[in-house]
């Protein structure tokens, strides 16, 4: 008998495939991580697919995020070669999220978050930036300032939902902001390992953050009353 898709099963799931991806790359196991690193993104979309029904704009765009992230979570297991089309992919799935956000609060409209952000990514690009190889900068450059507007303006989302009169909104915007946190943290890491590492255990703590962070955004879709 086959369990139902319920969010405690696939918060199951998604840590086993994780858990088993990242000991593919740390046990230097191709087939585990071909396997299980876009299973574990698949999961997590199927955990999106069903939520944001009452607000199907938003959904749409959280829901094309995540599969533009399965696409670049394939491209950069091809390696090096593939790298700026995954970088690309990323790029392109962080505009889908920022767009979904501005549709809930005005771009930048808390600007201290943007600030912070913008400081933040500043630093850690600084540290890189010598390791980056001259041709990757412009779409290094390109990337870190869409991973960082989205981030800060899903700081905004939960700032602009401090009067929000439900409970649950308010909690789903505050679990948005964290998983915009995780997703720069994630990234950074990524980027150290490659152009400053390596970095100890880096796929642990790359892909913790990462599909940490693609879980706290697919939450901040409301579930529909009727599902389990």
């Amino acid at each position: 008998m086959l369990l139902p898709l319920t969010t405690p099963v696939l918060a199951a799931l998604t840590a086993l495939s994780a858990a088993l991806a990242i000991a593919g790359n740390l046990a230097d196991q191709p087939w585990l991580i071909w396997l299980f690193k876009p299973l574990t993104t698949l999961i997590i979309i199927a955990y999106a697919w069903p939520r944001g029904e009452a607000t199907p704009r938003l959904r749409r765009w959280v829901v094309a995020g995540l599969i533009f992230s399965l696409g670049g979570d394939v491209a950069l297991m091809f390696g090096d070669g593939a790298f700026v089309i995954g970088l690309l992919s990323f790029l392109v799935a962080h505009l889908c999220y920022l767009w979904a956000f501005t549709r809930v609060q005005r771009l930048a409209a808390w600007p201290l978050a943007f600030i912070g952000y913008a400081l933040l990514a500043g630093v850690v690009l600084s540290q890189l930036w010598p390791g980056v190889p001259v041709g990757l900068r412009p779409p290094v450059i390109a990337y870190v300032l869409c991973l960082a507007a989205m981030a800060a303006q899903a700081a905004v989302v939960w700032r602009g939902s401090r009067e929000e009169p439900d409970a649950g909104a308010r909690r789903r915007a505050a679990v948005l902001a964290f998983g915009g946190l995780l997703f720069l943290i994630s990234d950074a890491c990524l980027a150290i390992n490659k152009f400053a590492g390596p970095l100890p255990l880096a796929a642990l703590w790359v892909l913790v953050t990462y599909w940490a962070a693609q879980w706290c955004i697919a939450s901040w879709l409301a579930l529909r009353p009727s599902a389990p």
